[in-house]
């Protein structure tokens, strides 16, 4: 229970840094998203050590776990297009596919990279 009290807390000051983020990004008329800059403010207050990974650990490892959720309220958004669907559906089909295939080997690529690098300073 109490394992379960903190992890809301914590889901609780991120979304609350989030709803910061957001608004110090439109108020500085900022071209990126209050989103992504909480994602880079957060992690340099992580790298830097003035928040510490406790503090956000469980709450962010809860909403990881409950990701999948989040898309339910976008996927059934996308009903309100089935006319775009219907006229330009394989162009858009590509796209996602295209772009899914570039992150995933991105990623890959980037993940090998930085494990051979962490098992040359380990050596």
């Amino acid at each position: 229970m109490k394992k379960a009290l903190l992890a809301a807390i914590q889901v609780a000051g991120l979304m609350g840094f989030s709803l910061l983020m957001n608004r110090l990004a439109v108020w500085m008329h900022l071209p990126v998203p209050g989103s992504i800059l909480g994602i880079f403010v957060l992690f340099l207050l992580l790298q830097f050590r003035i928040v510490k990974l406790e503090w956000v650990e469980l709450g962010a490892n809860w909403l990881l776990a409950e990701l999948l959720l989040f898309f339910i309220p976008a996927a059934v958004g996308v009903m309100n297009y089935i006319p775009l669907l219907e006229q330009d559906g394989i162009r858009i089909l590509a796209v996602v596919i295209l772009s899914t295939l570039i992150v995933m080997v991105s990623s890959g690529l980037l993940a090998g990279a930085l494990s051979k690098r962490k098992e040359s300073r380990a050596s």
